[in-house]
């Protein structure tokens, strides 16, 4: 039988590192596969003008599933600044390539598992009646991908074609009289068939894996068509799973909740920035996002990344000393999507082990700044926290 095939994306800085030590934690595990590499991130911005050059695009419609380490994103001058000169002044706009890539493969399904880890000292606490307690925290959020606010249709200084739509709306008249080149508009889309994907999801997981309830977090008071779309899909899906308690929370008032009663929530689902915002304030009472997974899935092809950025400070740290569990983690997911449950499984319980045992940990898990001199403060490597894991397995 033929190798599977995943097409690995390293993208910048410490994404680089990461994608390694997961790929070593694969074959510890026993899975073989055939890695494709595929180029990705800042230098194929900085060099062609294109940081998704369409030879990874091709790579991944071939193979159908990616693993991705993380990206460098700068904003609009600062990536015009950084194009090689003979680039310049080409109307090149830098746009996020895994941004790209969701959109590219209708990448809509997000999932990004919270969980807490017994031994953490990171791990959120609270003070109780008589004690400090630690709740468990096991939330999973399914965050619409492709549409919502980071659909990317927005301009600065909109054209007349753009300013005369806009008018047609009542409220447009409080800004009828700013000069185009002082506005930017950015839209938020829902469309009924992506909220009835990312619902639908939702709910399939909570059965699947016994969770009591769902929660949309969204902001429909105010937010009436977008976010009341996807309240008025998950009360239609909610028929269909009616042993699964549906609940609805406002996303501000979900930011205080989930420092309040964390364990009460399970599944939850979201549009795309507050789906975004929700899942990084989950990570935070779980140990921040060097313990946080992603997938991104769509009808054909998924891709799976952890959800911290490139943390380009500590990528030419040598040894290097961060967190590589997040990367493991998102390799787990990768296995559990093509039916390697129990290879997933195995992956967890040996990180579980090694948080829980305490003899290894990186600098985060010390709390104490990163940098050059923490291994002489007794924080372990990244490749000293992947050999734990696979001494573990």
């Amino acid at each position: 039988m033929a190798k599977l095939s995943i097409v690995t994306m390293p993208g910048d800085g410490i994404g680089k590192v990461v994608l390694d030590e997961s790929l070593r934690v694969l074959d510890a595990v026993g899975f073989e596969a055939e890695y494709v590499h595929a180029d990705i991130g800042w230098e194929f911005w900085i060099n062609e003008g294109n940081a998704l050059p369409q030879r990874t695009v091709d790579l991944l419609a071939e193979h159908k599933l990616g693993l991705f380490g993380a990206i460098t994103s700068k904003p609009k001058p600062q990536a015009a600044a950084e194009l090689k000169p003979e680039l310049r002044d080409r109307g090149l706009v830098y746009f996020s390539p895994i941004v790209g890539l969701r959109q590219r493969f209708n990448l809509d399904v997000c999932i990004r598992p919270c969980r807490s880890f017994k031994g953490n000292p990171l791990n959120f606490i609270r003070r109780g009646a008589e004690e400090i307690e630690e709740p468990h925290v096991d939330a999973v959020i399914f965050r619409q991908n492709t549409e919502g606010m980071y659909a990317g249709v927005e301009w600065t200084d909109p054209s007349p074609e753009v300013l005369a739509a806009l008018a047609t709306h009542p409220k447009w008249k409080t800004f009828a009289e700013v000069p185009p080149a002082d506005l930017a508009i950015s839209t938020r889309i829902f469309t009924r068939r992506g909220c009835r994907r990312i619902v639908t999801a939702a709910f399939e997981y909570a059965s699947k894996h016994g969770y009591p309830s769902v929660t949309v977090c969204e902001k429909p008071n105010v937010l009436r068509e977008t976010s009341g779309m996807m309240e008025e899909v998950a009360r239609e899906v909610h028929a269909d799973f009616p042993g699964i308690d549906l609940w609805s929370t406002n996303i501000d008032a979900q930011m205080m909740w989930l420092t309040k009663n964390p364990e009460n929530y399970g599944v939850i689902v979201a549009g795309n920035l507050f789906g975004d915002i929700v899942s990084d304030a989950f990570a935070g009472l779980v140990g921040g996002l060097g313990f946080a997974a992603s997938g991104n899935i769509g009808e054909e092809v998924a891709v799976f990344e952890p959800t911290h950025g490139s943390a380009p400070k500590y990528a030419e740290l040598e040894p290097s000393i961060v967190n590589p569990v997040a990367m493991v983690l998102t390799a787990a997911m990768l296995l559990d999507h093509i039916g390697e449950e129990r290879r997933a499984g195995r992956v967890r319980d040996a990180v579980a082990r090694v948080i829980e045992t305490g003899d290894v940990r990186v600098y985060d898990m010390m709390k104490i700044p990163g940098g050059p001199g923490v291994v002489a403060q007794g924080a372990a490597t990244t490749l000293e926290m992947t050999d734990a894991i696979i001494a573990a397995l």
